[in-house]
């Protein structure tokens, strides 16, 4: 047995999931009454381990047996045929956030948002909410309206680093903290902690967050893991250069996703607590293939008990709505850094004319131009940047590198013409989705033991604009296209990834698992019918082959219907039975 399998049946033992079938479930239970009885259903555990055949019982919103119950009886029997049943899906990078606590009664818009039926028809169960480093604040407020209103999945709360940093800086954030600034955010962690979160969340790519030096970080996550919490974080750069660097503008030297990933490394090795790399990905074209680079930095630090783990969608699209703006945002009222500037439509600037007035003077012009090519790279190249909506509807569709063949122009002119032709309304002119990463590290990526499957994705109903694919299919797609399609690892490994390796890491001890007394959080799949249907020109479609959902023993997802209830609960490391530590880095 080599080092990995043999420290992974050791978290195993010691877990408590290892375990032979049980075909045969306690004496008596075939006679017994349950809530639901799940009959006949290939049980995947979350273990990693293989299906065994095994019906389930249910009572009071836990699971009461697993076993052989051919003679119990339920208010509620359903033959499941041989289809496969899962723990429900933990999403441990969400954006329901906003959502979830969207007012309004039972059957309103915004009971229908808080259901989450974008996420619960993947499977998901529980979502880990506050993001990228921003929270509301204070916690307990959002805690509190949660609870009142009511939720589909399950919440965990982080404390967002840009929250508190703004707070502690105020408009003077454009600099390193001072000793007394580092004090007082601490003392927001742990009052953020005492309030019920999960961990400190942090988005260092992003506005005030990309002004703090490492140091800042240390006790902030220090206050995290001593209440029990996790460190989750954006990484300052997810390529060879962050989303704010414009070489025109900014000193040579900017973060890479190495510099990104040694970071957090640094981090989890220094404070003992387990971190989490987040969306991890090497985007740009210039970058592609960089993923295994990030795999031997991260598995030679888990070697030497670094608590390091990283999270992934299966897609090599980024952004949330496909709005690449290829010109810099330095040339447009209001732009800045950290992804800043001026938004989309709506905004009352003429871009077009901003972009004639750059182009004017030589030397801003040919600095216009150079930071256009800089962005095409990242974005992917050319080839991998598609118009998906434009004034003139003959564009849509084609990419960048097709326009500049068929207008006899560099890519660059490209760019520029789709802005002076297209909405001036619009930064860029048109809609565009750069397709910026490779899936040659996405595969990389997905076949690792310590790479959990998260959504990045928020709450979407069928009628909203634009928004990923990953809002509808991130998580039958990681089944269907990664393990059973192209065979990058197995689907009980996928399973894993998205149940018991994300429970793990929160310390979530009652769910993520399918064991007699755990949270009936549940899942059942039709693997023959299992689908992402979701694109990114029609990206509203729901999964096919998520035939059920049950949260907390309630049915969110009903023989293939949504049933829109409200079951979730805000979990924290106090009622969801763990410390939040994680199960470390040998784990």
């Amino acid at each position: 047995m080599n080092r990995r399998a043999a420290r992974t049946l050791l978290c195993a033992v010691t877990l408590g999931i290892v375990s032979s079938p049980p075909l045969s479930a306690q004496e008596g239970a075939q006679n017994q009454s349950f809530d639901i009885v799940l009959r006949g259903g290939r049980v995947l555990d979350g273990t990693g381990n293989p299906w065994f055949r095994a019906d389930i019982g249910i009572r009071g919103g836990r699971i009461a047996a697993v076993g052989d119950l051919s003679n119990a009886t339920g208010e509620r029997v359903i033959e499941l045929d041989g289809r496969y049943v899962v723990p429900g899906f933990v999403d441990i990078h969400s954006h329901a956030d906003d959502d979830l606590d969207a007012a309004g009664d039972a059957g309103s818009e915004g009971a229908r948002r808080r259901a989450a039926p974008n996420l619960v028809s993947q499977g998901v169960t529980t979502v880990v909410v506050n993001q990228d480093g921003g929270s509301p604040w204070p916690i307990a407020d959002q805690r509190a309206r949660l609870e009142s209103r009511g939720h589909g999945p399950n919440a965990a709360l982080m404390v967002g680093h840009n929250t508190i940093r703004g707070m502690a800086l105020g408009d003077d954030f454009m600099r390193p903290s001072t000793p007394a600034e580092v004090e007082r955010m601490t003392e927001l962690v742990e009052q953020g902690m005492a309030e019920g979160a999960y961990g400190l969340s942090a988005g260092l790519e992003y506005v005030p967050g990309i002004w703090s030096e490492t140091s800042e970080l240390f006790p902030l996550v220090e206050a995290a893991g001593r209440g029990g919490g996790v460190y989750i974080v954006h990484e300052r750069s997810s390529g060879m250069t962050p989303m704010w660097f414009w070489p025109s503008q900014d000193d040579p030297g900017p973060p890479t996703m190495i510099t990104t990933v040694l970071e957090d490394i640094e981090v989890a090795e220094r404070t003992g607590v387990t971190t989490v790399a987040t969306h991890i990905k090497a985007r740009g074209s210039d970058f592609w293939g960089a993923g295994r680079a990030l795999v031997e930095l991260i598995e030679r630090a888990r070697a030497r008990g670094v608590p390091i783990w990283a999270d992934q969608y299966p897609y090599n699209t980024t952004g949330s709505d496909g709005n690449t703006v290829l010109l810099p945002r330095w040339i447009f009222p209001g732009g800045g850094p950290g992804g800043g500037g001026p938004g989309g439509q709506g905004a009352a600037v003429d871009f077009a004319a901003s972009l004639r007035e750059a182009l004017s003077d030589p030397d801003r012009g040919e600095q216009v131009r150079l930071d256009i090519e800089h962005e095409i790279g990242r974005r992917g190249g050319p080839e991998n940047l598609v118009i998906m909506d434009h004034p003139d509807e003959t564009l849509i569709g084609k990419t960048v590198a097709e326009l500049a063949a068929e207008w006899d122009a560099f890519p660059v002119d490209v760019a520029i013409r789709l802005q002076l032709e297209g909405d001036r309304a619009r930064a860029g002119g048109a809609r565009v989705r750069g397709f910026s990463l490779s899936e040659i590290d996405v595969e990389e990526f997905s076949a690792h033991p310590w790479l959990v499957t998260a959504s990045d994705a928020g709450i979407a109903l069928p009628g909203d604009g634009p928004v990923h694919a990953r809002f509808y299919g991130t998580f039958p797609r990681k089944i269907k296209r990664y393990a059973i399609d192209l065979g990058v690892l197995s689907v009980e490994s996928a399973v894993r990834s998205m149940t018991t390796l994300p429970a793990q890491v929160l310390g979530l001890r009652d769910r993520g698992l399918l064991r007699e007394g755990l949270v009936a959080d549940i899942a059942i799949l039709d693997l023959d019918e299992l689908q992402d249907n979701a694109t990114f020109f029609e990206p509203h479609q729901y999964a096919s082959g998520v035939d059920y959902v049950l949260v907390n023993g309630t049915f969110v997802v009903d023989d293939g219907e949504l049933t829109y209830a409200l079951p979730g609960v805000v979990l924290t490391p106090d009622n969801a039975g763990g410390s939040g530590r994680g199960g470390g880095p040998g784990c």
